[in-house]
């Protein structure tokens, strides 16, 4: 009986291992999102309005928009990474490819200090939709993509996913 009352029961989310510090991937409208990016955890914060998300009908096309922002404490820097459609209606259990920003394309975003840089066809990735409801608007999913930044620096983002309530 003793051994059981002195039992941490917060052990687990203490963990060391990255990817057990990310949000876990739940379908409930948490407004959640993160991502290891370069095997380091991405929880957005310290910014105001540190998670958006839209998934909008215009001119009769839909347009969905997710991103996570966080700025460094240490030396203040700005990051985001986002995830954008252009012209195209989101299914759930659909895989989706991310290539550029064009028309009918969805497109994978690393940010930083202000200077963007986009998924390509020769660095892309894949969204996945697990949940999209118009009525309660929630959007999930997960994620993962390679990103070149303005180093020439490869960025491998990877275990996204996200919860997210939407404006329509």
């Amino acid at each position: 009986m003793l051994s059981l009352a002195s039992c941490d029961s917060d052990d687990d989310n203490n963990s060391q291992n990255p990817i057990d510090q990310l949000p876990p991937a739940t379908m409930t409208g948490k407004n959640t999102f993160g991502a290891l990016i370069d095997g380091k955890p991405f929880i957005p914060g310290f910014v105001v309005f540190p998670t958006q998300c839209n998934y909008q009908l215009i001119n009769g096309e839909r347009f969905f928009f997710v991103t996570g922002r966080y700025e460094e404490q240490e030396n203040f820097n700005l990051i985001s990474l986002s995830l954008y459609t252009n012209a195209k209606t989101l299914e759930v259990g659909q895989t989706y490819q991310l290539f550029d920003r064009s028309e009918g394309n969805v497109s994978g975003s690393y940010g930083y200090n202000g200077d963007f840089f986009d998924t390509t066809s020769q660095n892309s990735g894949e969204l996945t939709i697990t949940r999209l409801d118009l009525n309660a608007q929630i959007v999930s999913g997960t994620f993962f993509f390679d990103i070149i930044d303005g180093n020439g620096d490869l960025r491998q983002i990877r275990d996204g996913r996200f919860d997210m309530q939407f404006t329509q």
